[in-house]
């Protein structure tokens, strides 16, 4: 047993969902099942009970969890501090992120770092922002920038970087024959009639969701995506109406290709921040990048 399959465990415990388990864990679906049966073969014990249609933690597996989690935590506060004894921080610190987030936050966040520690390396990864909090809650992230959702899990801080409204957009080319009839003289939008593309979970799909469900309504949902990127891209080409936080379309380039629509009420906008475990936030290498950060805004 290494650190490599408690982290890949953690992964598929935390999702349970092969597919986005191993593309957290950069391994392929049948190589990430095969370490799975390594390990329940090692420990004489079976960690999830699985079908074509899902997957769950037993007994054992959900005592395997905590204790993978500790352990990880446990090496992780050995590293720092023997890094601390040196006198000098060295070492990594991962840092997972969206696309959007890696260029609208990460130059302000890391100057001061490389500045004032420059042995610590920054190992970036990028991805789906709705993965932010079970990556870092698994051990396979230090930290993480993400939405925040209305309840914390206990263990998680969280500090705020910035507020984004999020915002239902549509195609701004009013000649082209895909884009539906939307466009100015505005006329009602009869949502039911419209298609929609959104996201495939998280925290602005349920949103959305809650959204339709208080006007009597059910979306007609045209496309199910991950990233919300990908959303931006689909709407500028005329497949439908969509809904992202505001700062991606202010960052992509397709930007001028899109509008906002304005509805009412308003969607709940999203609180953007930083991740990490509470109980390292007094570890030399996440000090070292928290603590310029820290203020009342971090939150239990």
């Amino acid at each position: 047993m290494d650190t490599r399959q408690l982290r890949q465990f953690l992964h598929l415990a935390e999702s349970l969902h092969f597919g986005r388990a191993s593309e957290a864990a950069h391994v392929s679906p049948s190589a990430l099942s095969r370490a799975i049966q390594q390990l329940e073969r090692d420990l004489g014990v079976t960690l999830f009970d699985r079908d074509r249609r899902r997957v769950e933690l037993t007994t054992e597996g959900q005592r395997f969890r905590d204790w993978a989690r500790t352990t990880l935590a446990s090496l992780s506060d050995l590293r720092d501090a023997l890094h601390r004894d040196s006198g000098q921080l060295q070492g990594e610190v991962s840092l997972y992120c969206s696309v959007t987030a890696s260029y609208s936050f990460l130059y302000e966040l890391l100057a001061r770092l490389r500045r004032d520690h420059p042995g610590i390396e920054i190992k970036l990864h990028t991805g789906d922002p709705e993965d932010a909090i079970a990556r870092v809650m698994s051990g396979s992230e230090d930290i993480a920038i993400g939405a925040r959702p209305r309840r914390l899990p206990a263990g998680l801080a969280f500090r705020a970087i910035t507020r984004s409204p999020l915002v239902f957009i549509e195609c701004a080319l009013d000649d082209d024959p895909r884009v539906p009839a939307l466009s100015a003289p505005r006329r009602p939008i009869r949502w039911g009639e419209v298609p929609m593309i959104l996201s495939e979970r998280g925290l602005a799909r349920q949103r959305v969701d809650a959204w339709f469900r208080a006007r009597g309504e059910t979306p007609r949902v045209y496309a199910q995506v991950a990233g919300n990127e990908a959303i931006v891209s689909m709407v500028s080409l005329g497949l439908g109406m969509g809904v992202v936080p505001r700062i991606v379309l202010d960052n992509s380039p397709l930007v001028d290709r899109v509008r906002v629509v304005p509805v009412r009420p308003a969607l709940e906008p999203y609180e953007v921040g930083l991740f990490t475990l509470r109980r390292r936030l007094n570890t030399p290498l996440l000090a070292a990048f928290w603590a310029p950060q820290l203020g009342e805004s971090t939150a239990r």
